[in-house]
């Protein structure tokens, strides 16, 4: 593969499908050459950086399992062989598997919590080791940080201590690299959710809708622009934890 020289590189985990792929057409709109990280969705991820390869974007999909330390530092090695620096980290990976917490098991709890909790970290360690100044890194949270759902347990743990390691990560990584994070409401359905089930779940929206994935790219593009923001996790609900 070729490599294109570029003067930024963005890195995006998670980024194959669904919210993570919006997100990788913001960061290469932006002019980033952008590392399309994947790890079970080859196929969407493959298409994705096709299409917008086809568009004249500069992407490299790259496969790794960042639940093992391993593959987190083969994802970071290839990184380095791109021409230009990586400016930006998106952590977008996570699972969000339903259980409720009298049945979690062991092994369950640490497969969540490494992908979820572990690989931003580990990855933003990678990224602040390269990073120039002005960099940023950007943690996609989730509201169930502070709703509490029952159903979801350790997702729902694993997003509010993400949001407080934003706030660590932020404070001592300043002034070099600012840190921040996206808390998302309803964006898109899960796979497999009946119609009648979303809409419950939107009619307790105050703004009675799903964020707009057009909302997301411009909350993003705020926070690369901005350069007097870090330590904070935008909250993108809708109203919906008011």
């Amino acid at each position: 593969m070729a490599f294109t020289k570029s003067p930024k590189i963005a890195v995006v985990t998670g980024a194959a499908q669904r919210v993570g792929a919006a997100i990788v057409r913001t960061v290469t709109e932006l002019g980033y050459t952008c590392v399309l990280h994947y790890f079970s969705s080859e196929g969407k991820a493959l298409k994705l950086s096709q299409e917008l390869i086809d568009k004249g974007r500069r992407v490299y999909p790259f496969k790794a399992d960042l639940t093992n330390e391993t593959e987190i530092q083969e994802l970071w090695n290839f990184v380095d062989q791109l021409e230009g620096e990586p400016r930006l980290l998106i952590n977008s990976a996570s699972i969000m598997p339903r259980k409720k917490v009298g049945s979690i098991k062991g092994s369950e709890f640490d497969e969540l919590i490494s992908l979820n909790l572990r690989a931003p970290l580990l990855c933003s360690q990678e990224a602040a080791k390269r990073m120039s100044p002005d960099s940023l890194i950007i943690n996609i949270s989730d509201i169930a940080s502070t709703l509490n759902w029952t159903g979801y347990p350790l997702y729902s743990i694993s997003r509010s201590a993400l949001n407080h390691l934003t706030s660590i990560m932020a404070k001592d990584y300043a002034p070099k690299i600012r840190v921040n994070g996206i808390s998302l409401g309803l964006v898109i359905p899960p796979i497999g959710m009946q119609q009648s089930d979303w809409d419950k779940l939107i009619d307790k929206v105050p703004l009675k809708r799903a964020v707009d994935i057009s909302e997301l790219n411009m909350t993003i593009k705020y926070l690369v622009e901005n350069n007097y923001v870090t330590g904070q996790t935008l909250v993108l609900d809708g109203g919906r934890t008011l």
